[in-house]
């Protein structure tokens, strides 16, 4: 915690706690019951043992849950083991066995090319710079590869720093003004300069500082406040990246290229938007034609479904509530927005009608506050097109719209898969675990007529409303981005350019895949 009360709280929070220490050659240890001492500490003798081993038990009084998520300790490690070069961390999960070694020599450098292992790169090895000034201990590596996203993890004192700080904007500052600087030395930059969102783009860097008295904005930890850190870090990497660049012209060379081809596109993609301002400002009637807007204005109250075909958005339509629910339909296969920059992203007609409905723009100039509405509800078929749909959507709102994610705004809905009638009784059931619950419940497949649905076309408007927008009885799923690391290797293995990292995983998945066969 913030202020040193992490075992303090993970001691009130416990049925019980045991703390050992082991220290100038002696043991000590102190056991506690709800947060209480059992006894004084007490000295178990001589010992040439070094750490400490904290034992709890979560109070089954406070918590709902008690069990323990080996994948998300697991990943937590891993970070670790990374941000602490040649460390060992072990997990080991005595329910099942299962154990993990976690060890990484290379530090950052090694979680850098971990990062982009499903990405190409522009150049091999990562650039690595280090330096200290005073106390103030500065770690970069960084590598681009040929995506059009940017990934920049910053860490201070092994803590991930998820709203970045005083040290990010030093890195993001140097990184600019050095990359400019050794382009128009060099004669690589003509009448124009790189923005930081062009110097920035296909970017995976992490960024780790050890500050001794760090100062951090809010309860969390979440971004760092020590001024001087900026300036250190900004000198730091900044010279050490000048120097780089002089001993590596042809990797310069390919960043700043890249660079250039990124402020051309951005440049577009001004165009773009300017052209759509303008048509907005003639036109009041700005938001899509195919649109079925809500009365109510009042963005808390009300949710947009993104509905895939004419035909299951026309049921929609007139199965919703106006006064609360907007309708717009999606038709064809959207842009796959893992491969394509940003002007490309606003010229697709798939994704126009979804930028302009929801009205927050995209990428850097992405303004949550102006979000139409107050849910963002994808409703695709239940069957392999559906699902190919709502990847597109996800990754879309992944790579340009990531606040709509990180806020909670985005929600899949769940369609019926089967409609059971027996006699006078109907049941629409949303899995085969609940099918085969029902058919018990309804005592076996005798007098059982089964209706499985493969498209949202099929069910007339109050059916719609019934199973799938009526928020008295319908089933939503919320979005959640619980590790953005994580989910950034998904979405650039399943939907990126590389094969062979996408093969792979579904040859290891494959036996868990459910196939939709005709």
């Amino acid at each position: 915690g913030l202020h040193g009360v992490g075992v303090s709280v993970v001691n009130a929070l416990s049925e019980w706690c045991e703390v050992e220490v082991y220290r100038d050659g002696r043991g000590y240890r102190q056991c506690y019951h709800r947060g209480f001492p059992d006894a004084d500490m007490e000295e178990i003798g001589p010992s040439d043992r070094k750490g400490t081993f904290v034992r709890f038990k979560p109070d089954p009084e406070i918590f709902g849950h008690t069990g323990f998520s080996f994948e998300d300790i697991s990943r937590m490690l891993r970070e670790q083991a990374f941000l602490n070069r040649g460390t060992t961390f072990r997990i080991r999960d005595e329910r099942t066995g299962r154990e993990e070694v976690s060890r990484y020599d290379g530090g950052i450098v090694a979680f850098v090319e971990f990062l982009d292992e499903n990405r190409r790169s522009l150049h091999r090895p990562p650039i690595y710079i280090s330096g200290r000034k005073g106390d103030v201990e500065v770690e970069v590596a960084l590598q681009y590869n040929d995506s059009y996203v940017e990934n920049i993890y910053t860490y201070v004192n092994n803590v991930h720093t998820t709203e970045g700080g005083t040290h990010l904007v030093g890195f993001k500052t140097a990184l600019t003004r050095t990359l400019n600087q050794y382009a128009k030395a060099h004669g690589l930059l003509k009448d124009m300069s790189l923005s930081g969102e062009d110097v920035r783009e296909g970017l995976t860097a992490v960024l780790s500082v050890k500050v001794p008295d760090p100062q951090f904005e809010g309860q969390t930890k979440t971004k760092l406040g020590n001024s001087e850190v900026r300036g250190i870090v900004d000198s730091i990497f900044g010279e050490g990246l000048a120097e780089f660049l002089e001993e590596n012209p042809d990797v310069a060379k390919a960043i700043i290229a890249k660079a250039v081809e990124a402020a051309r596109a951005r440049e577009a993609a001004r165009k773009a938007r300017e052209l759509t301002r303008r048509k907005s400002a003639l036109d009041s009637a700005s938001l899509p034609g195919k649109l079925a807007d809500c009365s109510t204005r009042d963005p808390e109250k009300t949710e947009i479904f993104l509905v895939e075909g004419d035909s299951a958005a026309g049921s929609a339509k007139q199965g919703r509530d106006r006064r609360f629910q907007a309708i717009l339909p999606l038709w064809g296969k959207p842009l796959n927005a893992e491969k394509a920059r940003v002007d490309k992203v606003l010229k697709n007609d798939k994704l126009q009608p979804v930028i302009a409905a929801l009205g927050i723009g995209v990428g850097e100039g992405c303004n949550i506050s102006k979000l139409r509405y107050g849910k963002v509800i994808i409703m695709a078929d239940a069957d392999i097109d559906g699902s190919h749909i709502r990847a597109l959507i996800l990754t879309f709102f992944f790579r340009y719209m990531r606040p709509l994610i990180e806020r909670g705004f985005v929600y899949i809905a769940q369609p019926p898969l089967y409609l059971i009638r027996k006699g006078k009784v109907e049941r629409y059931v949303y899995s085969e675990e609940e099918k085969d619950r029902v058919l018990e419940e309804l005592g076996g497949d005798k007098g059982i007529t089964i209706q499985r649905y493969k498209g949202l076309g099929e069910m007339n408007p109050e059916q719609l409303w019934k199973t799938t927008m009526n928020p008295e009885t319908r089933v939503l799923r919320q979005v959640v981005l619980e590790d953005g690391i994580e989910a950034d290797r998904v979405v650039t293995m399943l939907l990126g350019d590389e094969v062979e990292p996408r093969r792979k995983f579904i040859e290891e998945n494959a036996r868990f895949a459910e196939l939709d066969i005709v």
